[in-house]
């Protein structure tokens, strides 16, 4: 059984006559630069959003770069991020000379934990960047009352959630990536919503700062040969966006799918003592990018050797914290002991989820977890 931790090729069958078609317009037209697909790419992603701007970039590394030039963050600043995620977030506030201030995360939803968010806020900080992390979103409710009551501004990486809905207490609902000051998100071909390539996104209902973030993807001009500031070229190329706005239309059924699958996972492995299934969040819904299991007594890197041995990808993310990655070891700080983030890095396994995987797929790969428990147990 050819099991994949993400069957890019089936999408790309099942969605072929439409996908070849955007891409023979783009070709036709050779508008390979800021193309019409991409302003129509645009257009529908803020539809879909319910966001005033989108303003597409080069990838989502960029697109969290640009937030932070957005708003101002100068050298010296301080900016917290959650010490359990991708480096992506870290390299941009370290490459632009800010100061990474770490929070540990919640043991359950592996977000950003709010009620450390106070305790690491100083005069310096700039702004907090939430990391929507495996497709469900942060208490954004809760860190929104905090970065008002200190005048600092919200990022949302939502490259891993979008599509996920938010539900506040007064019962209004938003989508993740529009709740804060700046929502950013990549195109990564493993991502929700996923181009054949590179490709990112802002997004802001804040006019002013979409007019910033325009200028600086653009070098930092407003019209041609007129530099207002200094800017980078960070663009998403015309054949990206045609292939993002087919798959865009089709977006809510990516979602059904995977939390499909999720349901099924959660429903046979619920009865392992050994795992820590998902948790999903009263106030998020959960698009399911990653099925992330925690695996107790020391028995995660057992248990990804059975399984690769059965044929069955799995993935760690993430094998090492923030805070100690050799990089960053001399320049984030952190705040708090850390010591979730530490942990999750040695728990944490991320079982195949896509939107094209069947039920034999899946009974395959849950008969052989609980296989590998079974035999540790007789053992």
């Amino acid at each position: 059984m050819n099991i994949q931790m993400v069957d890019l090729q089936s999408q790309y069958r099942r969605l072929k006559k439409e996908i070849d078609a955007a891409m023979q317009s783009v070709i036709n037209n050779s508008a390979f630069i800021n193309g019409p697909q991409v302003k129509m790419f645009c257009e529908h992603l803020a539809e879909y959003m319910l966001v005033r701007h989108v303003i597409p970039c080069a990838n989502g590394t960029d697109a969290i770069r640009l937030a932070l030039r957005a708003l101002n963050a100068q050298p010296g600043d301080e900016v917290i991020l959650p010490a359990f995620t991708y480096i992506a977030a870290a390299e941009m506030v370290t490459s632009l000379g800010l100061t990474p201030i770490l929070v540990d995360v919640d043991s359950k939803t592996f977000n950003i934990n709010p009620e450390l968010l106070e305790q690491a806020i100083s005069r310096q900080t700039k702004a907090i960047i939430v990391v929507h992390l495996f497709g469900q979103l942060c208490d954004m409710e809760s860190i929104l009352k905090i970065a008002e009551k200190y005048k600092i501004g919200v990022i949302e990486d939502n490259a891993q959630s979008l599509g996920a809905e938010y539900m506040f207490a007064d019962g209004t609902t938003k989508k993740g990536g529009t709740i804060g000051s700046i929502g950013t998100t990549s195109f990564f071909p493993s991502k929700p919503l996923a181009c054949y390539g590179d490709g990112g996104a802002i997004m802001t209902s804040n006019g002013e700062l979409a007019e910033r973030i325009r200028m600086l993807a653009n070098h930092g001009q407003t019209e041609k040969y007129h530099h207002k500031m200094v800017g980078c070229n960070s663009r998403l190329d015309t054949l990206q966006a045609a292939i993002l706005d087919v798959k865009l239309k089709y977006i809510n059924d990516f979602t059904e799918a995977r939390q499909k699958v999720a349901q099924r996972y959660d429903q046979k492995l619920s009865v392992l003592n050994d795992i820590q299934i998902p948790e999903r969040s009263s106030f998020s819904t959960h698009v399911y990018h990653q099925y992330t299991i925690q695996v107790k007594e020391g028995q995660r890197d057992a248990l990804q050797m059975y399984l690769n041995e059965k044929g069955i990808p799995t993935m760690i993310y993430y094998p090492l914290p923030v805070q100690e990655q050799e990089a960053y070891k001399w320049v984030a700080r952190p705040s708090g002991d850390l010591s979730v983030s530490a942990r999750l890095c040695k728990e944490v396994l991320s079982l195949p989820i896509h939107t094209e995987m069947t039920e034999e797929e899946q009974d395959f790969i849950i008969s052989n977890v609980i296989g590998f428990f079974r035999k540790e147990t007789e053992a």
